[in-house]
């Protein structure tokens, strides 16, 4: 595995460096954060722990909500993409890819459907659930990026388009971090005739 850019040790915390995040190869220490440019949720603290409706191992589960602040003058057009920080190997494993949000500070609600997506890990389309083996922990990274251009990338795009897309035209980004540990504990399995 490549090493991590000196500027993202500072930027991240030890469990979110992956030398292959997009923001590892998009951004740099001029852009994380430039014009006051931050990513925040509703639902976790930066570094905070992501609630289970978020994850596989909750029904219905949904993709987080996001927020973000307004980005430098002349940005057209914002991206987030979503990776696991704890993934080995050169390329972390992507959750999501969004683009086609306006240049401007909005939000994200929790489980609605964005602009544009493109594919995931699994190829599809959607926000990867993490799906993790009981007792171990990852380390989530929201990455926001704001661009000088709009894309005209089509829906469905995967991971290396987008990233060739944005590749010279990042005028800034920043950074989110969620971890979830997968409970270890055995649901109770209830049966509806223990009440009759």
């Amino acid at each position: 595995m490549n090493s991590v850019p000196d500027w993202l040790t500072s930027a991240l915390p030890p469990a979110a460096q992956h030398s292959g995040l997009a923001v590892a190869k998009l951004g740099s220490a001029g852009v994380h954060g430039k014009g006051g440019l931050a990513l925040s949720s509703p639902a976790f603290r930066d570094g905070g722990e992501l609630d289970p409706c978020f994850t596989a191992d909750e029904e219905d589960a949904v993709a987080p909500p996001l927020e973000w602040s307004a980005p430098p003058p002349g940005t057209q057009e914002l991206v987030v993409i979503v990776e696991d920080a704890s993934t080995e190997g050169d390329e972390p494993r992507c959750h999501w890819l969004v683009w086609g949000l306006a240049g401007q500070r909005g939000k994200l609600l929790e489980g609605e459907v964005p602009p544009r997506t493109g594919k995931n890990s699994l190829g599809n389309s959607e926000w990867l659930l993490p799906d993790l083996p009981k007792g171990e922990t990852h380390t989530f990274v929201f990455q926001l990026f704001a661009l000088d251009l709009p894309l005209t990338l089509m829906p469905g795009a995967s991971r290396g388009e987008l990233l060739a897309a944005l590749d010279g035209h990042v005028v800034a980004s920043h950074a989110l971090v969620a971890q979830y540990t997968k409970s270890d504990e055995e649901e109770a399995d209830w049966n509806d005739d223990d009440f009759e």
